[in-house]
């Protein structure tokens, strides 16, 4: 069913990735070290869930906490391992002191993913102009998605800025798809959905015992079953 809208779940283990593609997630995003807000996994994790389920998987690209790329040949040696273990999507998004992207970082790592797709993550939440970043990455090879909640709040200050972002949809700048996530609830969606944006993103809210419990395939079939209402 290629027009029902895209549930992404975090994952952090191969455990986590089999009840979200149970609960009927569409995407994982792997990371770990959620302490830090989602750092790049190891390939031995990736190399797991990778074996575990077979729905798409995008790795995040982060070695520090922050939005600061912080060592960038690290980065894109994390890139070049990951793709060598057969990693075809990724999450990535760096910002400068001004709150600008930091296309230095952003360019390196586009190239080193060689037209992998990939999601420019809630950096675009701090961007000191979210309009000039849209357009600055617009021409980048791959990126098809914003991870973001409208606003470094999250979604309950951002949704004026997502309904607004959403309406702009085809315009240069605004191609990619938006993934809503940070803060998100399910009383949210029907604003979201009723708005044409069609894509959710989901970590806390799949785990009912907290980041240091497991995700639960039930919780994500609740956010399924009114995605597809």
């Amino acid at each position: 069913m290629s027009n029902r809208a895209v549930l992404e779940v975090i994952a952090l283990d191969a455990e986590d990735a089999v009840a979200a593609q149970a609960g009927g997630a569409d995407r994982l995003e792997l990371v770990t070290d959620m302490a830090a807000d989602g750092l790049t996994p190891s390939c031995a994790t990736f190399a797991e869930i990778r074996a575990a389920v077979d729905i798409p998987l995008r790795v995040m690209l982060r070695v520090a906490d922050g939005f600061a790329a912080g060592d960038i040949e690290v980065l894109v040696d994390r890139a070049r391992e990951l793709r060598a273990a057969g990693a075809e999507e990724f999450v990535l998004g760096f910002l400068d002191e001004e709150g600008r992207p930091d296309l230095v970082a952003v360019e390196r790592l586009v190239a080193e993913l060689d037209g992998c797709r990939w999601t420019f993550h809630r950096a675009i939440d701090r961007a000191a102009d979210r309009d000039a970043l849209r357009k600055q990455l617009a021409d980048l090879p791959g990126l098809d998605t914003y991870l973001t909640a409208g606003s470094p709040k999250g979604v309950d200050d951002g949704i004026p800025t997502l309904l607004a972002e959403a309406a702009r949809k085809g315009e240069p700048g605004y191609e990619p798809q938006i993934l809503v996530g940070g803060g998100l609830r399910l009383e949210h969606l029907p604003e979201l959905l009723a708005a044409g944006i069609d894509a959710v993103h989901i970590g806390g809210a799949a785990r009912p015992h907290g980041w240091s419990g497991p995700v639960d395939a039930a919780a994500v079939r609740e956010w399924r079953t009114v995605l597809d209402a």
